[in-house]
């Protein structure tokens, strides 16, 4: 798996400036996350073009946006996923894995795809899994995640 340790320094350096940038433009940031599951049982995860692994879906809230309706617009983004139902509100996280001030609301859902999702500069891949056959590089973070959803962890308060 890779980490943030080992990305290229292109990257390093385009993340940084990004978190640099939410600094100033936002005190604070919160994003959003969910285990995405379809009629099927299968996870939902990405591999993004600009860091290693595969994550569950998601992506940062914008100014005058509820935590819901960034949600709706990360799992359309990020895989043309629509939630069917209602999603639930697991946990809210404190990440400090590039910030000491970033939080990820982080939430379940179920899903359907509404179109395949072809990649690009930041969905390099995506796709369901079954869950005792994620992809290889599929982060901790993730596998925690679907520990605490399964019962066999308590929820942490770091991401």
């Amino acid at each position: 798996m890779a980490d943030k340790q080992t990305w290229p320094l292109h990257m390093k350096v385009l993340v940084r400036l990004l978190h640099v940038y939410f600094s100033v433009a936002r005190g604070m940031t919160m994003g959003v996350r969910a285990a995405c599951f379809d009629e099927q049982g299968r996870l939902f995860l990405v591999r993004h073009g600009y860091t290693g692994g595969w994550h569950m879906p998601g992506g940062g809230l914008e100014r005058n946006e509820t935590a819901e309706e960034a949600l709706i617009k990360e799992l359309r983004e990020e895989g043309n996923l629509r939630i069917v139902g209602k999603p639930q509100l697991f946990h809210v996280y404190f990440n400090t894995n590039i910030t000491r001030r970033d939080h990820v609301v982080f939430y379940r859902a179920t899903v359907e795809q509404t179109a395949p999702r072809l990649p690009d500069w930041e969905i390099a891949e995506s796709g369901f899994f079954e869950l005792d056959n994620l992809p290889a590089g599929t982060t901790e973070a993730t596998h925690r995640r679907l520990a605490e959803l399964r019962g066999e962890a308590e929820p942490a308060h770091y991401w």
